[in-house]
Formats: C-alpha cells, structure tokens, sequence
C-alpha cells in the first residue's frame, strides 16, 4: 500500500495535526528559545550568526550549518551599503512570518493558497535616533504591509489567519528586552 503525505499549501498537514496533538498532551513542548550572536565589524556592518535552538523538550542538534546574516547602512547614513538595515531586516522578519502564519493555519483549516506576495514599508524620523526631538520615536512610526493572495478564503479569514505571527506579536505587542553591558 503506498500513502502519500497530505500536503496542503506546502506544509505536511499530518505532521501539523501531530504537532498540536503533541504539544495539546505535553505543553511543555510548546516552550522554544531562539538565540543569535552578532559581531561588530565596523561603522553599522555587523555580522548575526544563528544556529542552535532549544525547543521540543531539548537543545536542537539538526542544524548543521550556521546561517549568517548581515546588517549595514547606506552611504547617506554614514554606512557602506553592504547588506540591508535592521529595520529592512525586520521588515523582512514581519513579511516572512506573517506569510508562514498564513500558510500554515491556512493549511491547517483546509484553505487552498496559490500564492502570496507582499510589499512592507515603515518610516523612520532620524530625529528620535540623532537624539535631536525626544519626542519622535525612534523607531519605525508604522508600518503598511500589502498582500497579495491568491486564496478562496476571504480577505477577513486569511488577515485573522496572519495574525498567528510571532512577529506580528512583537511588533504590535511590547516585548521586554533587557540590556546587560559586559566589560
């Protein structure tokens, strides 16, 4: 008897389901640690390098290589243009979770996706990073995405849908984060 895997918008749907059952039996499964360490070079250049993660119970050993990502500015912001800034690189966080979030619960509730783009913009004030107004944010002071989904579902069920990403939590929701100086 040869069986096939079920696959709906990429994602192994029977692998999903076992997942929630998983973690619906044992919640401490649920519990993940995602960790990078970035290098300075110089100027804005600086190197991340990600590889472990704890999650499922354990420290994750299945990543055999190190993924590297680079962060600079561009030359009219004192950089050398060498990669995409960090708030392009959140940009790009936000867009490829929301998209991922989409598919899977999409998946995971029997909607076809055919396909997905999206265009992401966020504005920046250099007034609140030069310190010159304490009054601008610092960072971005919104940000417009627009996808493009190619879907029978609705436009309502494939946005409540999105809205599964963690990085939408992030951004949308406070996220402490704590700063320790080591010398």
């Amino acid at each position: 008897m040869i069986t096939t895997a079920n696959i709906k918008n990429g994602v192994n749907v029977d692998q999903l389901v076992d997942t929630i059952g998983a973690v619906q039996t044992n919640p401490e499964l649920a519990k993940f640690q995602f960790r990078s360490k970035n290098d300075w070079i110089t100027g804005g250049h600086c190197v991340t390098s990600i590889k472990g993660f704890y999650g499922v119970g354990a420290e994750d050993e299945s990543r055999q290589e190190t993924f590297t990502m680079e962060c600079d500015h561009p030359n009219v912001l004192l950089g050398e243009d060498k990669a995409a800034t960090p708030p392009e690189v959140v940009l790009h966080a936000l867009g490829s979770c929301l998209t991922a979030a989409m598919t899977y619960h999409a998946a995971a509730n029997g909607i076809d996706i055919d396909s997905i783009s999206s265009t992401l913009e966020g504005g920046v004030d250099l007034h609140g990073f030069l310190g010159l107004d304490p009054e601008v944010r610092k960072g971005f002071d919104g940000i417009k995405m627009v996808l493009k989904v190619k879907s029978d579902a609705s436009a309502e069920q494939l946005e409540n849908l999105a809205k599964f990403s963690p990085v939408f939590d992030m951004i949308t929701n406070p996220t402490p984060v704590s700063i320790e100086i080591v010398k």
